[in-house]
């Protein structure tokens, strides 16, 4: 949806600046890069100027395809190449097309929108429709749509059309906005790491509620487990920092990563992981018990907490 946006803006002020005909692309397996070819020899008879837009279902291509888009670094001043892709990581950006188009154009990286700023996110979206949204409305409103931007611009949009004044109040929020909140595994997984016990199980509640496998969560948790003991062992013989690095922790993960390896020691990191393969097991019919109560407590295990679930040895 970010992406869209800025996309929208971009065609907006294009069309300002007179470029008014508009090729669109949809860069698919075996697609014809001699359209794209085409489109940037030739302009109609009714447009000097024109918008090329092509959209990557990936961002590494094979050398066809780099070719034809190192190509679009030479189109002239009556285009405008409009390039959208997925996440491009370093080997991409370090790619010849890659960079002979960031050379002549501009680069605009759309970050996912992390729940700590989503707050803030929703206030300057209130903000650029002169309106105000109270601090408690507004942590009220993230908590109902987090992870769902779509639900989040559709909430703001409907407060702004039914509000009586131009602030918007928490008792507005809560008799109109239902919970659109959608998460995913990873946001679980940093809450219990993070040692936020309240988020865990919001999270992890949803993941239940939405109809997730609950193996998908144990694959999850089970891989970082893993290092995590990995990690632990190699500490006895040095030290964390160098066991971290050993790991290849990116520096922006190593502050969660230490918190809960501080927080857990070796024989507590085995206890849960001994307590996700009997998830594994009640799910397959080998033992009897309800995965999501384990799960649960594993999530509280994980945060630093301890509740009445059974915890499997």
């Amino acid at each position: 949806m970010l992406r869209q946006e800025l996309c929208d803006q971009i065609r907006q002020e294009a069309r300002s600046a007179g470029f008014i005909e508009r090729d669109l692309f949809h860069v698919e397996t075996g697609f014809d890069w001699q359209e794209l070819h085409y489109s940037t020899n030739s302009l109609s008879l009714f447009a000097d100027k024109k918008l090329i837009e092509v959209r990557l279902s990936a961002a590494k291509q094979p050398e066809k395809a780099a070719k034809a888009l190192a190509e679009l670094a030479g189109v002239g001043d009556d285009l405008v190449v409009l390039l959208s892709l997925p996440k491009a990581d370093a080997t991409v950006q370090k790619s010849k097309w890659f960079k002979a188009l960031e050379a002549i154009g501009v680069l605009v990286q759309v970050w996912p929108i992390e729940s700590k700023d989503l707050p803030r996110w929703i206030e300057n979206r209130f903000k650029s429709k002169e309106f105000r949204i109270k601090r408690d409305a507004v942590l009220a409103l993230s908590a109902r749509v987090e992870g769902n931007l779509l639900a989040a611009v559709q909430e703001v949009d409907r407060l702004i059309l039914s509000a009586p004044a131009t602030e918007i109040s928490l008792e507005m929020v809560q008799a109109t906005v239902g919970d659109h909140a959608r998460y995913d595994v990873y946001q679980w997984l940093d809450a219990a790491l993070a040692g936020k016990a309240g988020r865990c199980l919001r999270v992890l509640n949803g993941l239940q509620s939405e109809g997730t496998e609950v193996l998908l969560v144990t694959g999850v948790l089970t891989r970082e487990l893993r290092s995590l003991i990995g990690i632990k062992e190699q500490a006895r013989a040095g030290t964390l920092e160098a066991a971290l690095q050993g790991a290849r922790i990116w520096p922006k993960r190593k502050p969660l990563i230490m918190s809960v390896l501080q927080r857990l020691s070796l024989d507590e990191l085995e206890a849960i992981h001994g307590a996700v393969r009997a998830v594994d097991a009640i799910v397959k019919g080998v033992e009897i018990g309800e995965p999501w109560d384990v799960m649960t407590n594993i999530s509280m295990r994980l945060a630093g907490h301890r509740i009445g679930v059974p915890f499997p040895s």
